[in-house]
């Protein structure tokens, strides 16, 4: 069984749970969790930006925005990161990131394999980009499992910043009607100026009863990061009209060739904000971020109507990943 302790209890759903602060002595190749913080971000990000995948999992909003969902704790050892949290697809196993940083994989799996065997767990992955299975394999891994419901959707940033070609054509048709019925809308860098107002916008939102847990967390998740937007380094758009004020917001970061689209919120009832947003964001970092190749929108959690969203935009790829046991 993993060890687990009590953080509090939650009235919808009961007790919540995280992987206990395990600990071995603080020496070099050692591994000694703690719970992840924003304070960890300095010294986190060098190491992600080392990742070899353009999976959301590897960067700062993939990790902080879902530390008490995943229950994710760190431990640094020779410059390399190691993140233990749970199985995406069960909150009751313990399971470990992969590994990012100057260590070698065989070195860094070894010291998981050490961790886990003083503490009487099973060496566990989660959320294993693909191009990192036969690496794994080569190293022991015995069950390969793939994550059904977690890929991620990958776009070409020139395509999201200009909408262009027959395939996204229907998403060209429904910014032209946003700019036809709003010839004064604006579409802005998120500010300090304008962050009260996307605020207002945010928590007069309604969140339809169906949505589940995962969407409570999110929830609780963009409000923090409306509170101390600082503290993450994202970037950020805002969509507004005179009439309306503020109908679409989004915040994400660029890391290497990738724009991670974290947070995308739209007026439901304003037809285009959010085809708006989504193509003035991808514009403007581009034009920020010239690297920039992908934008990655991450998953849909197995949410029907966020697929179907997600595939309208065509994806030029989707991004497959795996429960890794040894």
């Amino acid at each position: 069984m993993p060890c687990l302790e009590s953080v509090g209890d939650d009235p919808s759903c009961g007790p919540m749970m995280r992987p206990c602060a395990i600990k071995t002595a603080p020496a070099t190749g050692c591994l000694d969790f703690h719970t992840l913080t924003l304070s960890d971000v300095p010294a986190i990000l060098p190491m992600l930006r080392q990742a070899t995948t353009r999976t959301c999992d590897f960067s700062v909003g993939g990790l902080l925005m879902w530390v008490d969902y995943f229950r994710y704790s760190i431990s640094i050892v020779a410059d390399t990161l190691f993140v233990m949290g749970v199985r995406e697809d069960d909150l009751d196993v313990t399971a470990f990131s992969l590994p990012v940083g100057a260590l070698p994989l065989s070195e860094s799996i070894a010291l998981l394999r050490s961790f886990c065997e003083a503490h009487n767990i099973p060496l566990v992955l989660s959320a294993v980009p693909e191009e990192a299975i036969p690496a794994l394999q080569a190293l022991g891994a015995r069950e390969i499992t793939p994550l059904a419901d977690w890929s991620d959707y990958l776009y070409e940033a020139q395509a999201m910043a200009t909408f262009a070609g027959k395939h996204l054509n229907k998403k060209r048709n429904h910014l032209n009607r946003f700019r036809a019925d709003n010839p004064q809308a604006v579409v802005e860098p998120l500010t300090a100026a304008n962050l009260p107002a996307v605020k207002a916008f945010f928590e007069a939102q309604h969140m339809r009863a169906d949505k589940g847990i995962m969407a409570d967390y999110e929830r609780l998740a963009v409000m923090d990061v409306l509170k101390r937007p600082e503290l993450y380094g994202f970037e950020g758009a805002v969509v507004s009209t005179p009439e309306h004020g503020v109908v679409a917001f989004t915040m994400g970061e660029a890391i290497g060739d990738t724009l991670y689209v974290h947070i995308e919120k739209m007026d439901h009832d304003v037809t285009g904000s959010g085809e708006s947003v989504a193509h003035g964001f991808a514009a403007m970092m581009l034009e920020r971020h010239p690297e920039l190749r992908y934008v990655n929108r991450e998953d849909d959690a197995g949410d029907p109507g966020l697929r179907q969203a997600k595939m309208a935009y065509a994806p030029c790829a989707i991004l497959q990943k795996y429960n890794v046991t040894f």
